[in-house]
């Protein structure tokens, strides 16, 4: 196969599928916006661009075939990057795209930010590039972040999430992206099992070794805890909550398992392994 360009690379998610493309000796362009924080791999070349500028990212992309396009980061309207991106990349006569998309993508969905997601998909298609996306549950990795003076607050009522690690995801981004055949295809990618909020509380606590206790909040009171922040960040952040309520984020789905060989790990199995993600809360 050919050159397949990773960006984000000098991320979480885009660090790990970078470094298993290696280990499968793929030939890999990081994208990335400063050089000096891309990793070190083997058959890895590195070339300096971000989404926004559309030129630098058309000659980062010259020659790869296939596109793995981390979601920019959440901002009040991230559209602009994706057009540019897109453009770049039929441009450049890349032919793939891996897309990292949101469970439940749609125009109606309830988080807002899934909404560009479904915005984003449609115009990889529309551009003439074959799509793949990921639509992912929420990042397993996150749930310790949610947690404030040993509580987790929001409007998730009694909703389900089947969390995913990120290295589960990256071990799944890194199939897909060597393997052709799962072009034009959307898969929905979770954990095994869906957790409701209280049941993900006492999982974390449970590892902690300390109590940690889910609080649901209605929309009023959600709100109001996040006075002061811009008005699309508290749309987001609450509406990522119920996302949960609504049940759009309890889908289960086998893709992982069915792609990779092997089974997702479940948010115990998560937090045992990578413990760097909540010994912060010891602190």
């Amino acid at each position: 196969m050919g050159i397949v360009a990773v960006t984000g690379a000098t991320g979480q998610l885009g660090a790990r599928v970078a470094e298993l493309l290696a280990g499968r000796g793929v030939a890999q362009r990081l994208v990335v916006r400063d050089a000096s924080r891309a990793p070190v791999l083997a058959g890895a070349e590195v070339a300096v661009a971000s989404y926004e500028d559309e030129g630098a990212l058309r000659e980062a992309l010259a020659g790869a075939d296939t596109l793995f396009m981390v979601s920019a980061h959440e901002s009040e309207d991230r559209m602009p990057e994706h057009r540019s991106a897109v453009r770049a990349a039929v441009a450049a006569g890349v032919e793939r795209v891996v897309y990292t998309s949101f469970m439940g993508a749609s125009p109606h969905a309830t988080f807002t930010f899934a909404r560009e997601h479904s915005l984003t998909e449609q115009l990889i298609v529309e551009s003439g590039l074959r799509l793949t996306a990921l639509r992912n549950a929420l990042y397993a990795d996150m749930l310790p972040l949610f947690v404030q003076d040993g509580e987790i607050r929001g409007p998730a009522g009694k909703g389900r999430v089947a969390w995913v690690a990120r290295h589960d995801v990256a071990r799944l981004a890194a199939q897909v992206l060597v393997d052709p055949a799962h072009a034009d295809r959307v898969y929905d990618v979770s954990g095994p099992e869906p957790l409701s909020m209280d049941e993900s509380a006492r999982v974390l606590g449970g590892v902690l070794g300390s109590e940690i206790r889910y609080v649901a909040e209605t929309d009023e009171e959600a709100r109001a805890s996040r006075a002061g922040a811009e008005e699309w960040q508290i749309d987001g952040w609450a509406g990522s909550y119920k996302a949960v309520a609504t049940g759009e984020t309890s889908v289960t789905s086998h893709t992982i398992e069915h792609v990779t060989g092997q089974r997702p790990w479940t948010l115990e199995e998560f937090l045992l392994n990578e413990p760097g993600s909540w010994t912060h809360l010891r602190d």
